[in-house]
């Protein structure tokens, strides 16, 4: 499932997450490395065929990476 919204952010999820926003955000995330809590909204996103859903589980993801980064 594809969504491009008009702020310019779009989220691909395929199994695997690409997310992009203009020039300045490029990010890939494989499947396996989704956690599990995160990949069910996705799914959901799908089923439901929702972007807003998407975009909430995207947000949701790139926490979570920020989150991982912030630790020490």
């Amino acid at each position: 499932m594809r969504c491009v919204y008009k702020d310019d952010f779009e989220v691909d999820y395929s199994g695997s997450v690409h997310i992009t926003k203009g020039d300045g955000v490029d990010l890939v995330v494989k499947g396996g490395e989704i956690p599990a809590n995160i990949k069910s909204c996705l799914d959901s996103a799908v089923t439901r065929n929702s972007c807003h859903e998407l975009r909430s589980a995207a947000r949701a993801l790139t926490n979570t990476i920020n989150k991982t980064f912030d630790r020490e």
